[in-house]
């Protein structure tokens, strides 16, 4: 092996290894781009290689990171983020809830379904998985808990539930992919639809079909008293102002009316609204979703600065070149190379979080994907439909890594608001049928890439 290779495959190991210190994320991966940054100098200087690598590396990388911080994509993060933290603080969710619990009183399993549907309805308000897992965690765990559910259907109900904000537009996941893979956000966020509706009616196809097979794990619950049409009625209004707000973001996007930018501040005026509607909002709130909404910017853009130092001198080091000739050297059809790029990223998921594989692997993987002769239709409007569909894929594939362990983020928020007598090997006997759930929406979108394609190409024909 060349020089270049074996540093290659030791930064990544390096990686991999200080990420089980503790040490911040963003802080290992720009040590360790630094670091080998050093190693390659050294190296060029006392075993005389030539590895491409000295201090200027650590220059161009001053330049990248202006880059990024010059984006006007990323502009939208805080906008989505703030959004989502001032939606949680409304009380959106705890009235529809209060209303479609009572409207499927006499389904079996039915406030399970109830907690899919809103979980649905929050990924299309937020985006952000936290406030999602531990808002769906706090109102309905203790609920279902006390009418008698089987725990690991509950709890992996509601872990599976809040994931759904990372696929679902607006989602910070797809404007961060947006970014690193050169594609229309636009494009992904209604590329996104339809994959993400189709897990949502997969969970609650499971849950139907466990209630039946198994009646005493999914009971009946609440039966309401009042008239039908009268709860639907109640139910309806819960749900036309956040529904109204979804439609003002995803429809200005989706119409050409704005760009994601500015639906994501229509975003954030509008949760600001809705929190004044509800009698919400006062200083105290509105502090600590602004502070909020700081710290979590700062940590994704902390994480988007130490990745493009660690890119770059990966880059450098040849790694892109590398990783392109090592798959091309399997010598695989293009789906069988397609199918083990996803395995990897999905092992991936068990051990990183969505954002490092979304920054550092997924820059690499694009030379390698735009070479697959798969035919994917654009419908004549789409640019790059074969990326489209790709991100799409990894997109679906990184639900999973919010809820497998030791990592999945998912499982120990819901822990976190769970009862004290709910077991950690109880979430993860519960998640298990909705990864397997999430692993056949992902086959689906492989045999009909149509169904992340066609709506961004009827929305700009």
């Amino acid at each position: 092996m060349e020089i270049n290779e074996i540093l290659v495959l030791a930064m990544f190991g390096t990686f991999i290894a200080l990420l089980f210190t503790g040490f911040p994320v963003a802080w290992v991966l720009g040590g360790t781009g630094v670091l080998f940054a050093g190693v390659g100098y050294l190296t060029d200087q006392y075993l005389d290689t030539m590895t491409g690598l000295d201090y200027s590396t650590l220059g161009l990388a001053v330049g990248r990171i202006f880059g990024v911080m010059e984006n006007w994509v990323l502009v939208a993060l805080p906008m989505f983020i703030f959004m989502g933290l001032m939606l949680e603080r409304s009380g959106v969710a705890e009235r529809m809830m209060n209303a479609m619990q009572q409207l499927f009183g006499r389904v079996r399993g039915g406030l399970a379904i109830t907690v899919t549907l809103i979980g649905i309805v929050l990924a299309a308000s937020t985006g952000i998985i936290g406030a999602s897992v531990v808002l769906l965690g706090l109102m309905s765990v203790p609920v279902m808990l006390r009418q008698g559910y089987h725990r690991p259907l509950a709890l992996g109900t509601v872990a599976a539930a809040g994931c759904l904000g990372i696929l679902i537009p607006p989602s910070i996941m797809l404007v961060i992919m947006g970014d690193q893979l050169r594609l229309s956000v636009g494009d992904l966020f209604m590329g996104a639809v339809f994959p993400g509706l189709i897990l949502g009616l997969l969970y609650m196809g499971y849950i139907l079909i466990y209630g039946r097979l198994r009646p005493d794990h999914a009971p009946l619950g609440y039966r309401p008293n009042e008239p039908g049409w009268s709860l639907l009625g109640r139910m309806l209004w819960t749900i036309i102002p956040p529904a109204g707000l979804i439609l003002a973001v995803l429809g200005s996007i989706f119409a050409g009316i704005a760009t994601v930018i500015e639906a994501s501040g229509i975003g954030a005026l509008g949760a600001t609204l809705l929190a004044v509607l509800y009698r919400k909002l006062d200083f105290a709130v509105l502090r600590e979703v602004v502070l909020n909404t700081f710290n979590t910017s700062a940590y994704i853009f902390a994480i988007f600065i130490g990745a493009t130092v660690f890119s770059l001198v990966l880059r450098e080091l040849g790694g892109d070149e590398l990783i392109e000739s090592a798959l091309a050297s399997l010598a695989l059809h293009d789906y069988a190379l397609l199918a083990l790029v996803l395995g990897v990223i999905f092992i991936l998921g068990f051990f990183l979080d969505w954002i490092e594989i979304t920054l550092v692997i997924l820059p690499l993987l694009k030379p390698v994907i735009s070479a697959l002769d798969i035919p994917i239709d654009g419908h004549g409007v789409v640019e790059e439909p074969l990326l489209l569909w790709f991100a799409l894929l990894v997109a679906v594939t990184l639900q999973t890594s919010f809820l497998t362990p030791p990592v999945g983020f998912a499982l120990f928020y819901l822990r976190g608001v769970s009862p004290p007598d709910v077991k950690l090997a109880e979430i993860y006997r519960g998640v298990v049928p909705f990864i397997l759930l999430q692993l056949i929406g992902l086959l689906l979108l492989v045999l009909f890439p149509s169904v992340v394609t066609w709506l961004p190409a009827v929305a700009y024909r």
